[in-house]
C-alpha cells in the first residue's frame, strides 16, 4: 500500500510573510474615483468599519439611497451580535452616524457575495426601484472581487468599489488578527482565478507578483480559508 507524504509547510521569515501579503493587498485595491451615483451598495460582513465608511459616504451626499445586504454568512454565523442579519448591524451602524432609515433598504437574507447581488435586485425589482449607478462598499482586501462580481452578475449596471480606508497595517482588530486577515486576502487570489470558470466573476489578470506571492503565502501554510479541491 503506498501511502501519499503529507506536504510540509515552507518557513518563511515574518518581515517575507508581511511583505508578501502587502503585494496582495495593494493587488485586491482598485483605488477608483467616487462618483455620484442612485445608491450605495454596502455588502455584508462581521467588519462593521465598512458599515461606517457607507454612512459617511452617504453623510458626504454621494448617494441619497443605502442598500445594505447580508444575512448571516460564514464568518457571523456564530456571532450572536449578528443574529439579526449583517444587513441589520450594519443599518444600526449608519443610523447612529445620522444616516436616516427611511433612506435606508434592507436585504438580509443573502449569506455570500453571489446572493447579495441576486437577492438585493429582486428586492429593489419588487420595490419599483432603478438604479443606474452604484457606490459598492466592501473590505479592503475584497474590493477587486466584489467589481469582478457585480461586472457579472449585474452588468447593466455601472459600479464603482471602495472601502474603508485602512492600511494594511493597521487594519487587522482583535476580531480579525494579521494571520486571518492575510488567509483571507490568499484566499480571494484564488478565487479570482477560479470562480471566472465557473461563471461567478468576470476574469481579471493577476500579475506574476501577485500570484508569486500567493504561492509562497500558500506553501508557508496560509491555506486555511482557500477552497478545497473537489
Amino acid at each position: 500500500m503506498s501511502h501519499s507524504t503529507p506536504k510540509t509547510k515552507e518557513s518563511l521569515p515574518r518581515d517575507e510573510i508581511l511583505r508578501l501579503a502587502k503585494i496582495i493587498w495593494d493587488y485586491h485595491h482598485l483605488n477608483q474615483k467616487l462618483e455620484k451615483a442612485d445608491a450605495i451598495f454596502v455588502l455584508g460582513s462581521s467588519d462593521t468599519r465598512v458599515a461606517e465608511r457607507a454612512a459617511e459616504l452617504y453623510l458626504e451626499g454621494w448617494a441619497p439611497l443605502v442598500i445594505f445586504s447580508g444575512g448571516v454568512g460564514r464568518t457571523t454565523k456564530d456571532m450572536e451580535h449578528f443574529s439579526a442579519g449583517e444587513a441589520n448591524v450594519f443599518a444600526e451602524v449608519a443610523v447612529k452616524m445620522s444616516v436616516p432609515k427611511e433612506n435606508i433598504i434592507l436585504e438580509n437574507k443573502s449569506t455570500n457575495t453571489g446572493e447579495n447581488i441576486i437577492f438585493t435586485r429582486r428586492l429593489l425589482a419588487r420595490l419599483g426601484i432603478h438604479v443606474k449607478k452604484m457606490i459598492v462598499v466592501q473590505k479592503p482586501y475584497m474590493e477587486r472581487r466584489a467589481y469582478a462580481t457585480l461586472k457579472k452578475q449585474w452588468p447593466d449596471v455601472e459600479v464603482v468599489v471602495t472601502s474603508p480606508d485602512i492600511s494594511f497595517e493597521n487594519y487587522p482588530n482583535e476580531s480579525r488578527p494579521m494571520d486571518y486577515v492575510i488567509n483571507a486576502i490568499v484566499a480571494d487570489v484564488q478565487r479570482i482565478k477560479v470562480y471566472p470558470e465557473k461563471g461567478f466573476q468576470i476574469p481579471q489578470e493577476i500579475p506574476d507578483e501577485v500570484w508569486d506571492a500567493y504561492e509562497k503565502l500558500v506553501k508557508a501554510g496560509y491555506d486555511r480559508l482557500l477552497i478545497k479541491k473537489e
